[in-house]
């Protein structure tokens, strides 16, 4: 990485820190004029700034107000750098229904996950956080969902995924369901039944590619 690059990158991640909206989207813009990948921006900019703040507030250096901030700076540069992505988009187009399940009002890792999917061409019907069980069910079904992908940062919110992915499959919905989330790992995904694991924005992206790529195929043979 270059010296310019890692500068800029650096100042990004600090003006979240520090909760400086205006600051961030100024970054943003001057990265995108220095030629910074609008992905890596947001994943090693902005992202990196979030997750330290995160870290301050989990040790009660920062409480709300101050994590409230650093969320606003990063959405401010999340809005110059979105229209700058460059995903490759799907070669097939899916469907996806996605939400931080119920209890939960942590949104900013799905958020994440929303932009990189939308560049990528992918329908995104976002339930938003604090979703009660039921309307993701409800939305699977009403538009006849190829994903649901799911997000929980709390172990007390988490169980709500494995009580969807059960009442999904009672109800004879075949769409796919990813999860993710800090408390998430790929044995818990095992445990409850879902479809596959995500750490990260770029390996949602991974995935839910893969796994819509899967139903086509099943659904060329069964024509």
């Amino acid at each position: 990485m270059s010296s310019a690059k890692s500068n800029i990158l650096e100042k990004l991640t600090k003006a979240v820190l520090e909760g400086d909206a205006n600051l961030t989207a100024q970054l943003a813009k001057e990265a995108i004029e220095a030629g910074v990948d609008a992905y890596e921006a947001i994943t090693n900019g902005l992202s990196d700034g979030l997750m330290k703040a995160s870290e301050l507030f989990d040790k009660k250096v920062y409480y709300v107000p101050e994590l409230l901030l650093a969320a606003q700076a990063m959405y401010a540069g999340l809005g110059i750098l979105r229209p700058h992505l460059k995903v490759e988009r799907a070669r097939h187009s899916g469907t996806v229904i996605i939400g931080t399940v119920e209890g939960d009002i942590h949104d900013i890792g799905k958020n994440l996950v929303k932009v990189v999917l939308e560049a990528a061409g992918f329908h995104i019907v976002d339930l938003g956080k604090d979703v009660p069980l039921e309307e993701f069910i409800q939305a699977a079904i009403k538009y006849n969902a190829d994903i649901v992908a799911m997000s929980a940062l709390l172990t007390t919110t988490m169980g709500g995924m494995k009580k969807v992915i059960e009442e999904l499959r009672k109800r004879g919905c075949n769409a796919k369901v990813v999860i993710g989330g800090a408390p998430i790992t790929e044995g818990v995904a095992e445990e409850y039944g879902a479809d596959g694991y995500a750490p990260d924005a770029a390996d949602a992206l991974r995935l839910i590619t893969n796994l819509i790529e899967e139903l086509k195929r099943r659904e060329r043979r069964g024509s």
